[in-house]
């Protein structure tokens, strides 16, 4: 996902919620990628792509200098920006922000770097990958494995790619926007925001099939769909129900990989109210199904509410047949105590900080079909205990925060721990210090009352 800062009054906290347990996360571990940590394209890539972030300039305009485009916190203060310490084009292609993670169950993790540099028209040189990664929890750092790059070769893209007249036609970040993953016997399955689309390749990373999103038995696209047309007159109809980069940013799979559980990022749109879809006044976003088996949708669906308006969520997976886990975040970064002053506009301080990241344990079963799913409590990802000093950066006083704008990664480690992960939006996010790029950071959490809660 990238960010969309909401206006004030979307912002504004939503009716009540109905109470919900939290439970308590210490860490175990901290281990972290720095953010200026990049990858050399295959040899057999176009040589374009030995340099990324070309397009990333406020007008759009080709810039090829190293470092010509200095990287600013998407939530600053447009009086006052906070530069991040970064800046593009950068040699090679960033292993940037996380968007998406999956438990290997040998210690290590499946991981999606986001799309690109912020945007579809940015994003042309910069490919598509998912990396196979091992934190060190003793050490702190982070071994990369295996990268699998996203290619067409088949031609099963139903649309023209950025590389297609290419021999291998590695997907970029102009063509898809890569949020979630979920390997399933010799398959990946991919979660994506521009269609929003599934996207299914075999484990190296080959396209297969992308299936479009039924919802009500209609396909529901967003304004970056391939069929979605500009008028030709100012006044022409533009018809869409899925806002701009809120397709599907969690993804989760049923343990045994019968069913996808893909997971809109925003509310859609009912033409016939003229709003954004809600129950009993609070926003609501789908959780859809769809049948790896049959390669279709289902038909059925859950409602995941939002605790308030303007809130996003960030990652989804199952911990059993109808249990998971989703984060739920706002639009915020960086510690209440270095907020600045109200009124302020300042680079120094955070301007949006952060209130409210969570990791919430929800219920869906057949009884909620159509229906709410049941929150059963959640943990707090700005409290977390630290007291063993575990935390390499972000922690004081036996407490470790998260303050991430964008965290996109949570998944079961194994009956205690989770892990959970932030997108740094390199070089687009501050949320540890108000003028420094974020790392990627990896944290595991011992919570085993919340796993184990009904």
């Amino acid at each position: 996902m990238r960010l969309s800062i909401c206006v004030l009054a979307a912002c504004a906290l939503a009716s009540p919620a109905t109470a919900q347990q939290q439970f308590p996360a210490t860490l175990a571990g901290h281990a972290l990628i720095p953010a200026a940590t990049s990858f050399t394209p295959p040899a057999d890539a176009p040589a374009d792509l030995a340099v990324s972030g070309k397009f990333a300039a406020p007008d759009r305009r080709r810039i090829d200098a190293l470092g010509t485009i200095a990287g600013t916190s998407f939530l600053s203060d447009p009086a006052a920006p906070r530069a991040t310490g970064f800046a593009v084009p950068i040699k090679g292609q960033p292993v940037q922000g996380f968007s998406g993670i999956k438990t290997m169950g040998d210690g290590t993790f499946l991981v999606l770097t986001d799309n690109g540099f912020g945007a579809k028209r940015d994003s042309v040189d910069t490919l598509l990958v998912a990396h196979r990664v091992r934190p060190d929890w003793k050490s702190g750092s982070v071994a990369m494995v295996e990268t699998i790059h996203l290619r067409d070769p088949d031609r099963k893209v139903p649309f023209q790619i950025t590389l297609e007249g290419t021999p291998t036609r590695y997907l970029t970040g102009a063509d898809f926007d890569i949020e979630s993953i979920q390997p399933i016997g010799d398959k990946l399955w991919f979660g994506e925001e521009f269609g929003p689309y599934l996207i299914r390749t075999d484990r190296t990373g080959k396209i297969e099939a992308v299936f479009d999103t039924l919802v009500d038995g209609k396909i529901a696209r967003s304004p970056d769909h391939f069929q979605v047309l500009t008028p030709a007159v100012p006044g022409g109809k533009v018809d869409f129900t899925v806002r701009r980069s809120r397709g599907y940013e969690g993804m989760a799979a049923s343990p045994d990989g019968k069913l996808l559980y893909p997971l809109l990022e925003g509310p859609l749109w009912d033409a016939g109210t003229g709003s954004w879809e809600s129950v009993d006044g609070k926003a609501v976003l789908r959780i859809l199904e769809f049948s790896t088996a049959e390669n279709k949708w289902t038909g059925r669906f859950w409602f995941y509410p939002l605790e308030l308006a303007g809130n996003n969520i960030g990652d989804f997976n199952m911990i059993d047949p109808s249990m998971g886990l989703i984060i739920e975040r706002d639009n915020g970064e960086g510690a209440e105590a270095q907020a600045c002053p109200q009124g302020a506009a300042r680079p120094d301080c955070f301007n949006v900080p952060a209130r409210f990241k969570r990791v919430y344990k929800i219920e869906l079963t057949d009884d909620t079909v159509g229906k709410p799913v049941r929150k059963v409590g959640y943990i707090d990802l700005m409290a977390i205990k630290d007291p063993k000093g575990l935390a390499r950066q972000g922690g004081a006083d036996g407490t470790f925060t998260f303050p991430f704008v964008t965290i996109e990664d949570v998944d079961r480690v194994d009956a205690s721990h989770i892990v959970v992960a932030n997108d740094n939006n390199f070089p687009y996010s501050a949320g540890r210090a108000p003028q420094k790029q974020d790392d990627n950071e990896f944290i595991l959490l011992e919570v085993g009352d919340f796993l184990s809660a009904k």
